[in-house]
């Protein structure tokens, strides 16, 4: 049998008629190293404001994941006509994906994190926290069943509050923007509780697009509700830095290119095989 890659596409379809792609990179195994191994796995929600999924956030960083010994899988979940609950089904649908395939996919089901960038941080922790089980249960999955089993944030839109990226909230609600009810449902950090899995997030103190607040906000709600959480602060560089190097640099743009922030995959992975 050859030692080979699986490389899967599949459709969620949108509970308003979307459709949100969902791409897995998966190693199979080989008769030569340890046939039935099963491996953690990792849902990526890119960022992008819920206007588009970037792409910098997607692929580039799957790579960096699958060559770590991860079978990692990138949702490009519906945005700017689609709004709440849309993406976060969609997401809750991925994770019941991974988990129903897991013996397919060589995935071990109870190892299962995602990885949120900026809006897809703020997506990623709605699934993990309990803010959306109502609406996860009302369109048919088990919301217990659908959260991960860890949390990992970059740059994260948190909190609907003070220091609230708007932009991102206005597209996710449309008509619903200025519901208070809606703002605070989805204020991530008003909703960590015991349910929500260990965190891991990083942000840089300098990015003027989502104030390093959410990222501070989320871990004093993380520490009065007993979760544990790490949190790497960077001194320096802008909001949307993916790996932070050369390859997903913005337009080539030097400004994208720190050096401080480019460890940060691997404390990710330092951090996911303490915890798995």
């Amino acid at each position: 049998m050859m030692y080979d890659m699986q490389y899967i596409q599949q459709i969620i379809a949108g509970i308003d008629g979307s459709e949100a792609q969902f791409t897995g990179y998966v190693a199979d195994n080989s008769p030569e190293m340890e046939p039935d191994r099963v491996r953690p796995a990792i849902l990526i929600l890119p960022g992008g404001g819920y206007t588009m999924t970037s792409d910098r956030e997607a692929e580039p960083v799957a790579l960096q994941f699958l060559a770590k010994g991860f079978a990692v899988f990138v949702l490009r979940y519906s945005v700017r006509a689609s709004h709440y609950p849309v993406a976060l089904i969609e997401a809750a649908e991925a994770m019941r994906l991974i988990r129903a395939n897991a013996s397919e996919w060589h995935v071990n089901q109870t190892q299962v994190a995602v990885l949120g960038f900026s809006a897809g941080g703020h997506l990623a922790a709605n699934l993990a926290t309990s803010a959306g089980d109502e609406d996860i249960r009302e369109h048919g999955l088990d919301p217990d069943e659908a959260r991960p089993n860890a949390l990992m944030l970059a740059y994260p839109v948190i909190t609907t509050g003070q220091f609230a990226h708007r932009g991102s909230f206005q597209y996710l609600l449309g008509s619903q923007a200025h519901n208070q009810a809606m703002l605070d449902k989805l204020s991530i950090e008003k909703h960590i509780d015991a349910k929500t899995p260990p965190v891991f997030v990083w942000h840089t103190m300098t990015d003027a697009g989502v104030p390093v607040e959410n990222t501070l906000m989320l871990v004093q709600a993380c520490r009065a509700a007993g979760v544990s959480v790490e949190a790497h602060l960077f001194p320096e560089g802008r909001h949307g830095l993916s790996l932070g190097n050369e390859e997903t640099a913005s337009h080539g743009n030097r400004e994208s290119i720190v050096e401080c922030v480019q460890c940060w995959p691997e404390l990710a992975e330092a951090w996911l095989r303490r915890l798995f």
